[in-house]
């Protein structure tokens, strides 16, 4: 994940890239630090979560998290920025593998995850989430072969 680096000058605030931005948004959030992600969202954030659930502040997503699974990590593969992105929109894909708990504490790894971002004037101003957990859980529930 990218660390916000030093100014150049004292006193000059540094301008992240939108990929520096979503790195950023998904080490607090994965911290968990909900309240200090939300300074990296734009007053009218659209979260999507798996199965479509919209939320509107990264605190929401952290509750949602936290009845799903005990603990969880992103194991970042890849952070990448759509071409031709401007000031107004740049598209952000953070792709990689979620490892940790279920709430039972069963442990897991290599489940698959996607998340979409909408950057807009260095904001993250929508996040889609897509990932294996889904599945997974039909698996363990022994509603679908391994």
């Amino acid at each position: 994940m990218t660390s916000t680096p030093p100014s150049p000058q004292p006193g000059v605030p540094v301008r992240l890239s939108p990929a520096e931005i979503v790195d950023e948004y998904l080490r607090l959030l994965m911290g968990p630090e909900p309240a200090s992600a939300r300074s990296l969202a734009a007053p009218d954030l659209q979260i999507r979560y798996v199965g479509g659930r919209l939320m509107h502040d990264p605190a929401e997503a952290a509750r949602f998290t936290a009845s799903r699974y005990r603990s969880i990590g992103k194991r970042i593969e890849s952070t990448e920025t759509v071409a031709g992105g401007t000031a107004e929109a740049t598209v952000v894909y953070s792709i990689g593998m979620l490892y940790g708990e279920w709430a039972d504490g069963t442990p897991f790894d290599g489940n698959r995850y996607v998340d979409r971002y909408v950057v807009r004037h260095g904001l993250i101003a929508r996040m889609d989430v897509w990932n294996d957990s889904a599945e997974w859980m039909l698996v363990r529930a022994g509603l679908a072969p391994a």
